[in-house]
């Protein structure tokens, strides 16, 4: 049988139907509701918009649920009201601030608001932007570093390009960006390792790593892999000591991407920001716990000293010029007009009681997995809402994490076991990034769901690394690598 002997409606008899009953006729009763779905190149013909859209819709439909994807730190939720004002403002260009005036007044507004939770100085005449994201911030802070140091060099009488790169220090749980910031400027990465004691750098660990050709300290609020935090102020202050008698001074730039949107409204009093005096740039993700959806990253510099004149390009703007930094160009504003529309509805309390409230949801799973008594804990969500566990050798199972990460897919949670990266590579990891949108019956049932899933796995016959040829796999886990 052929299409052609199967009583279909055409779409020219659809658009007739839709007139004559002034509603539409079903979808998959038409021609165009078979056409596929194309691959490797155009369709000759064009098909309905609600018939193109709905095959798109049941095609996504068989992925996992965003709001059970566990593992991402990016936003799944924003209130009706900010999405529809996201989805009036997408045909705006973001770099085009002569004919959208007013939107890039309010990226004006988010760069100070930004700043004021910073405690930048005003009188130092603080620098920011917007960006794609938390990694394009990432590289422009980077930039800056690099560029401060080879005119600092210079005159310092240090020979910039010799064979002795200049070099970047940072934790071995550094997010991808930063190797991939190394790789394109030819910076050496100089990895601070972790061990069980220490998931987090210190100063200790951090200084035998500095020296003349250090371009930054990159300090983490927020490990990709645990959640802990850098010892921000530790360092802060033994890089004061150190730059009294340093050739070339070496600054701190801090990747806030989660904890920077988390810290300013739970631990007000924690220094790790423009309050330190090395503290240069500061970049976050809006898409995090910014609370605005994917796309959106700010970084900001403590001084016009802080950011090279060499990386600020000058636009037309209201009859002036307008300062611009970004590595990106044309873009959509939807993402930026959605980050002023989440300062203006929360305000400082609101944003207070969502990253508490999501605190204590992580911390509620945290007490939830460790009374089923199997497991070591390595972060309880102390600040920012992020837990971290291992299966512990003494609770004798057969199965591994990449098994109860797979149990836990059926149920639709995604929850990713890894190794933790150098030094500490042979613990394989399980972790939970909490966010808006996770409620304590939401947590309820994913705790329900682990306990049922891992009664399954002591009953079942695991077929797994230890007794077959059978590599363990690597679970997405954000970090990029």
């Amino acid at each position: 049988m052929t299409v052609k002997d199967i009583d279909l409606v055409s779409t020219e008899e659809l658009a007739e139907m839709d007139a004559q009953t002034s509603y539409a006729s079903p979808i998959f009763g038409s021609y165009a509701s078979d056409v596929e779905m194309p691959e490797t190149k155009l369709n000759k013909m064009p098909i309905e918009p609600r018939i193109a859209s709905e095959m798109i819709r049941e095609y996504i439909g068989t992925e996992g649920n965003a709001h059970q994807n566990l593992c991402t730190f990016v936003q799944t939720y924003m209130e009706p009201e900010a999405a529809e004002l996201m989805k009036d403002t997408l045909e705006k260009n973001a770099i085009d601030k002569d004919e959208y005036p007013m939107t890039a007044d309010l990226e004006n507004r988010c760069v100070k608001i930004i700043q004021n939770l910073w405690h930048a100085d005003q009188d130092e005449q603080p620098m920011g932007t917007s960006t794609v994201g938390s990694s394009e911030a990432c590289m422009l802070g980077g930039l800056a570093a690099l560029f401060r140091w080879k005119a600092l060099a210079k005159k310092a009488g240090i020979d910039i390009y010799s064979d002795h790169r200049p070099n970047l220090v940072i934790t071995s749980g550094y997010q991808i960006c930063w190797e991939k910031f190394c790789r394109y400027w030819d910076i050496e990465m100089r990895l601070v390792p972790m061990d069980a004691e220490h998931l987090y750098m210190t100063p200790e660990s951090c200084m035998p790593f500095v020296d003349d050709h250090t371009i930054c300290v990159v300090a983490l609020l927020g490990i990709t892999y645990t959640g802990c935090y850098d010892d921000v102020k530790g360092i802060d202050a033994a890089l004061t000591e150190y730059n009294k008698t340093a050739k070339v001074p070496v600054r701190i730039h801090v990747d806030g991407a989660s904890g920077a949107m988390v810290a300013p409204f739970i631990e007000p009093e924690l220094e790790w920001d423009f309050r330190l005096d090395n503290v240069w740039s500061i970049s976050t993700s809006g898409h995090k716990y910014g609370l605005v959806y994917p796309g959106i990253g700010w970084v900001m510099w403590r001084s016009k000293e802080a950011l090279p004149e060499d990386l600020i390009f000058w636009v037309s703007y209201l009859g002036g010029e307008e300062a611009t930094m970004a590595i990106n160009f044309s873009r959509s504003a939807s993402q930026i007009i959605g980050q002023y529309y989440v300062f203006m509805r929360n305000g400082f309390e609101g944003y207070k009681e969502i990253q508490k409230r999501t605190l204590d949801v992580a911390r509620h799973l945290v007490e939830g997995i460790k009374k089923l008594g199997i497991f070591v804990m390595y972060e309880e969500a102390s600040e920012i809402p992020i837990l971290c566990w291992s299966l512990d050798p003494k609770a004798g199972k057969k199965w591994t994490l990449y098994d109860l990460d797979d149990r836990l897919r059926m149920h639709g949670w995604q929850i990713p076991a890894y190794p933790l990266p150098e030094n500490m590579q042979d613990v394989t990891c399980q972790r939970i990034v909490a966010r808006a949108d996770l409620s304590m019956t939401m947590a309820d049932k994913f705790l329900k769901d682990m306990e049922a899933e891992i009664k399954n796995l002591d009953n079942a016959k695991v077929i797994g690394s230890a007794d077959t040829n059978i590599a363990p796999k690597k679970s997405f886990d954000h970090s990029g690598r």
